[in-house]
């Protein structure tokens, strides 16, 4: 049976979908419960019960309402490029869903254990964009169009920044892989050995851009209904929202991820007695999703020129000198190589594909024999 899944082209195939299932499922599966947390977080904030009806304490309350996008008839409004419309939701949704083929959840236990797995994150977050503006412009209304314009331009003022910053991490690490991130980050003095702390400024800086990237609030203008009527979603209903409402909380999920890899020590433990494990960085991406559950409760909304000001003439200086900083403390050295952790043993071994299906032959070459 194992030769079968390691040999033949049927067995892997179906290893990879079994293993593509294995992330999927589970991520599917949370997102549900996250929902649900997140609306009980904002209900708590304004003193009310929130969801509490369909199930124990309410917990099955968001499959109640996957049930009814999924039964409820897809509408298309008149005049509409029905290929674009429907195509806009479904890029969304698997661009949102591809991005974590490199997410590491434990040392080993990664998809696509890549060495540059930090751009593909961010070639895979800066497509989504196109969900976006299809999503607008095939609704064939001008509300919708210019909902789709702001939130692209938002999109992509905050990639930037998110990009800059974690350069700083990438110069302390020497790697753009997630795995030897999080293992630059090991030490005996735990948490007090993981990024947040060289790249302290910066932690907040990444955590509001990824507010502003994901269109949570208070940069939730994209669906601001006040002004722009919901926004590039306003034409969409049933099973087609749905895959959007599925595709942005993902991206959510996946930047507490960033988070907890890039300045959390990942799976790591936050004390050294205490053994690593991926119920660490569940715990990490959690909290992380508690504070943008929080901050959506309590923060008022942006003006759509304060958000752009914020953006370009803070973060992006900011960002920019950061990384000028970060460049010179590595080079020199400084405080015993605080910001400069390629020099490490533990953060510079190569890594090396151990499955089973792949082995590396050493090539013998006989001197005699001339090429």
């Amino acid at each position: 049976m194992v030769e079968f899944f390691t040999t033949t082209n049927l067995g892997i195939v179906l290893m990879i979908l079994g293993q593509c299932l294995l992330v999927l499922v589970p991520l599917l599966v949370a997102l549900a419960f996250l929902m649900y947390a997140d609306r009980k977080v904002w209900a708590a904030v304004q003193m009310r019960k929130g969801p509490n009806v369909v199930g124990v304490f309410g917990l099955l309350q968001s499959f109640a309402d996957f049930i009814k996008y999924i039964v409820k008839e897809v509408v298309v409004p008149a005049g509409a490029d029905k290929v674009v419309f429907f195509l806009a939701p479904m890029i969304t949704f698997v661009l949102a869903v591809i991005a974590w083929a490199v997410i590491p959840f434990n040392d080993g236990w990664v998809l696509a254990n890549i060495n540059v797995a930090i751009l593909y994150v961010f070639a895979v977050s800066s497509l989504e964009v196109y969900g976006v503006i299809m999503g607008g412009w095939a609704s064939n209304s001008k509300y919708p169009f210019l909902g789709s314009l702001r939130s692209a331009a938002q999109m992509i003022s905050y990639e930037v920044s998110l990009g800059l910053i974690i350069i700083g991490v990438i110069i302390s690490t020497g790697s753009m892989n997630f795995s030897a991130i999080v293992a630059a980050q090991e030490g005996d003095l735990g948490l007090l050995h993981w990024y947040f702390i060289p790249h302290f400024p910066m932690l907040f800086l990444f955590f509001i851009s990824a507010l502003a990237e994901t269109n949570r609030p208070p940069f939730d203008l994209p669906e601001a209904e006040s002004e722009l009527v919901a926004g590039y979603q306003v034409e969409y209903s049933s099973t087609p929202f749905l895959l959007f409402m599925i595709g942005e909380l993902m991206a959510v999920v996946l930047m507490c991820a960033l988070v907890s890899l890039l300045f959390l020590g990942g799976w790591l433990s936050p004390v050294g007695f205490l053994p690593d494990g991926f119920f660490w960085l569940f715990l990490k991406m959690l909290f992380c999703f508690f504070i943008f559950a929080m901050v959506k409760a309590i923060t008022p909304r942006f003006r759509y020129d304060q958000l752009m000001r914020l953006g370009w003439k803070v973060f992006l200086p900011m960002s920019l000198a950061w990384v000028v900083l970060v460049s010179f403390l590595a080079k020199f050295e400084v405080l015993d190589g605080f910001w400069a952790r390629w020099h490490d043993e533990e953060a510079a071994i190569v890594l090396i594909d151990t499955d089973a299906d792949r082995e590396i032959e050493a090539i013998v070459v006989d001197p005699e024999v001339e090429n």
